[in-house]
């Protein structure tokens, strides 16, 4: 009689990756849908005034309501074309040159911020290495920590290293219950930890960049519920949570002055991930 062979048991699905797939979900709502769904009276603004104009960053004066606003986002598309031309939603450095120039303009005619996030990070081509990302990058955080205006961003999918952090020094930080925060992403974390892109779903664990796991480490300040199944399941659902937290937040910073504004985001930043030893006590 032919023994039978027996199939390989595959692990088991951890928290940290089951929710890395939900934020990695095609029919999950994008960072634009999100925005054309809660604002209105929406006027794009283009190119950096140096380079050019990317389309995979979206800059735009709106509404909020009654307040006038200036809403920011990365573009990642629907179509084979789309995400071609948006690079997967990776923004370069023209990208991030023009979420400045729109950050100042607003700041100028007193625009709270909202932006939107879902990427995996900056576009690690040579052109945008040649061009400066870095030093983009690094400018943006230092006038978003200083900007005098209210300040709120949403993490909704995956929120990825320095890329994602440039739109990121705000006032508030919001990420959505299946969204991820990380300083990269699984798969590049276990190919330098292990030399194996494959053990992602360790990386994913090891990683703690689950909306909980960022919570408790102080990096976002709010957590949005989303429907059973994810943003994707339940659209309607969602985006009146999100409103509803959006509009709890931007109240309680209209409220302050901005001088506490900023104190209160420079002390915010200054506290992330700071660890204390005691000294160790006899019996």
């Amino acid at each position: 009689m032919a023994e039978i062979e027996a199939k390989p048991v595959a692990p088991p699905v951890s928290e940290a990756w089951r929710k890395t797939e939900v934020a990695r979900d095609p029919q999950r709502l994008h960072p634009m849908n999100f925005i054309d769904a809660l604002f209105t009276d929406q006027s794009e603004l283009h190119g950096d005034r140096s380079f050019g104009d990317d389309a995979a960053m979206y800059a735009g004066m709106a509404r909020f309501g009654d307040d006038d606003v200036l809403v920011l986002c990365n573009r990642k598309g629907r179509t084979t074309k789309e995400r071609m031309q948006f690079r997967f939603g990776s923004p370069e450095p023209e990208g991030y040159r023009k979420a400045l120039r729109a950050m100042k303009i607003a700041e100028k005619f007193g625009r709270p911020v909202f932006s939107f996030l879902d990427l995996a990070g900056a576009y690690p081509g040579l052109g945008a290495e040649e061009r400066g990302q870095g030093e983009a990058i690094a400018r943006n955080l230092i006038e978003m920590s200083r900007l005098r205006v209210p300040t709120i961003t949403v993490i909704t999918g995956e929120g990825g290293s320095g890329g994602a952090l440039a739109l990121a020094v705000a006032d508030r930080v919001l990420m959505m219950e299946n969204a991820i925060y990380s300083v990269i992403s699984p798969e590049g974390c276990a190919s330098i930890m292990w030399k194996d892109a494959a053990k992602r779903q360790a990386a994913a664990d090891a990683l703690k960049y689950t909306a909980p796991d960022v919570s408790r480490m102080g990096c976002v300040d709010d957590v949005i519920a989303e429907p059973p199944g994810g943003v994707q399941a339940n659209p309607e659902r969602a985006l009146e949570h999100i409103r509803g937290c959006l509009k709890h937040h931007f109240t309680d910073l209209k409220s302050q002055s901005m001088e506490e504004l900023l104190e209160r985001r420079y002390q915010k930043f200054r506290n992330i991930a700071q660890f204390y030893t005691t000294a160790k006590t006899t019996a």
